[in-house]
């Protein structure tokens, strides 16, 4: 059990549970944990915390085996050696101390904006300044429309070419771990009708989860809207402020670039943090204007493929510096995507600069993937609400599906005629899988987070869970095994 399993929660009742008055906890310093290794863990704990119970409504079980377990093993101690998670209903936020000296962490809900973690050493005052936005259009019953842009599903047989038989059992074999993982929602579509749908006990069609890095096929989605309304083009250099001095070889790095993840940006974390990690952007409470901008050139731009959150969180705010109206911007992922195809349940969250996340922090449904999918299905033209009005550019399915002129090391060489992942603009390509067509791409995120999309049998597949290290779901073997029981 997690140190959150001694959390208490504040004030009243919240989402029917029974609430109770806590101890306010002193931590004092631990050893073997420094002060900022608290913080950051309390920054984590606070913001995991305050996303899954304002967005997705989970309960303090649910969130200590959920989202608080398996953390990063460098986080452990930490974690130990902070408060408790408090959470008051009445101002949407959530507060971990990590010292006797300083303010807790804190975390706060918006509407639509879900939770922002607020800079280190902020008190609960700050909360006013953060960003906010009023939308004309407000989630409908969505029970009362038709899929996909309601909930409404047609009370009609499936085809005959549909084995439900075989699918479902394939369904059950992943919610058992015959794929590895632990599975949470699957959703099956084709030809734009939903055809097999499950979620764990306790969860169903509303229930959110994190997407992790599904949120940067999300974020190329945002791109496409902006490139279709002329606000910006995937050709032109990125063009932020931070690179504006002369003689910044950073400035001749594109949008096309960045949804490349080929920056040829250096993106390397702190010390001891391997992998692609940006633990101050997305939980210490850091800007992302300062965090992701401050990087050098490691490698000319355009040559090199690397993974990298930065290159998904600049080009987003490469779209903010040309739109040059916050008060626009920050409406116009509901605006111009999201709300427009039903994805009334999607959650981008932000920092406290205001500047969007999307390289990882957008809490969705599966249905909700379903229909993002549906969209790319359509080439980008939604034709489920009244005249059909295109969202995405003409082609900007085929663009993000099409191989990068840079791809992953695993890509390259006869390692290419192996079964792998290659890489397209935010999207990840299936390439030479068994029973898997080779048009299939896909957005693909941490813990098991499968938006798969398969043009050529006109399917989506959504998985959704919480895998961990070692017990990854097998995506590839799943999609193959579903579409066998399709027509």
């Amino acid at each position: 059990m997690t140190a959150y399993s001694k959390a208490h929660w504040v004030i009243g009742s919240l989402f029917g549970l029974s609430l109770a008055m806590p101890v306010m906890a002193q931590t004092a310093p631990s050893s073997g944990t420094s002060r900022q290794d608290r913080a950051l863990a309390a920054g984590y704990k606070a913001m995991f915390t305050c996303s899954a119970v304002f967005n997705a409504g989970k309960t303090s079980d649910q969130i200590g085996l959920d989202e608080l377990s398996n953390i990063y093993p460098d986080f452990a101690t930490g974690f130990a050696a902070t408060g408790e998670a408090e959470i008051d209903a009445t101002t949407k936020t959530v507060s971990v101390r990590f010292g006797t000296d300083m303010p807790p962490r804190i975390s706060a809900w918006r509407e639509h904006f879900g939770c922002t973690a607020l800079p280190q050493g902020a008190d609960i005052s700050a909360v006013k300044h953060l960003p906010r936005v009023k939308l004309k259009s407000s989630k409908r019953n969505m029970d009362d429309v038709s899929w996909p842009m309601g909930d409404r599903l047609p009370n009609t047989p499936l085809p005959n070419g549909v084995d439900k038989k075989a699918l479902d059992s394939v369904i059950d074999t992943a919610f058992s771990g015959g794929f590895n993982g632990e599975t949470t929602s699957v959703l099956v579509m084709q030809n734009g009708r939903i055809i097999g749908e499950t979620y764990r006990e306790g969860w169903n069609k509303d229930t959110s989860q994190r997407t992790w890095s599904v949120a940067k096929s999300i974020g190329a989605s945002l791109i496409g809207a902006a490139v279709e309304k002329d606000y910006i083009n995937v050709s032109d250099q990125a063009g932020l402020s931070a690179w504006s001095r002369p003689g910044d070889p950073r400035g001749d790095i594109t949008i096309e670039n960045l949804l490349h993840m080929a920056s040829g940006l250096h993106s390397d974390p702190e010390p001891g943090k391997g992998g692609n990690r940006t633990d101050q952007v997305y939980f210490g409470g850091g800007l992302m204007a300062q965090q992701a901008t401050r990087n050098p050139l490691e490698a000319p731009v355009g040559t090199r493929w690397k993974y990298a959150n930065n290159d998904t969180m600049l080009a987003m705010r490469a779209l903010r510096e040309a739109m040059d109206n916050d008060r626009r911007y920050h409406a116009f992922p509901f605006k111009a995507l999201l709300h427009k195809i039903g994805m009334f349940n999607t959650v981008p969250e932000m920092d406290w600069g205001g500047d969007f996340i999307l390289s990882s922090q957008v809490w969705t449904t599966a249905r909700d993937l379903g229909r993002l999918g549906q969209l790319y299905l359509d080439d980008g033209v939604w034709a489920y609400d009244g005249k059909p009005k295109r969202i995405l550019p003409e082609g900007w399915a085929n663009y993000v599906a099409t191989p990068a002129p840079t791809q992953p090391p695993n890509r390259l060489g006869e390692a290419a005629s192996e079964a792998g992942r290659g890489y397209g603009a935010q999207f990840w390509r299936y390439e030479n899988y068994t029973g898997v067509p080779n048009d299939t791409y896909a957005a693909l995120g941490n813990r098991g987070q499968f938006l798969i999309i398969v043009p050529s049998r006109n399917a989506v597949i959504i998985r959704r869970g919480y895998d961990w290290r070692g017990n990854y779901f097998d995506g590839p073997k799943f999609t193959a095994e579903v579409l066998k029981t399709l027509e």
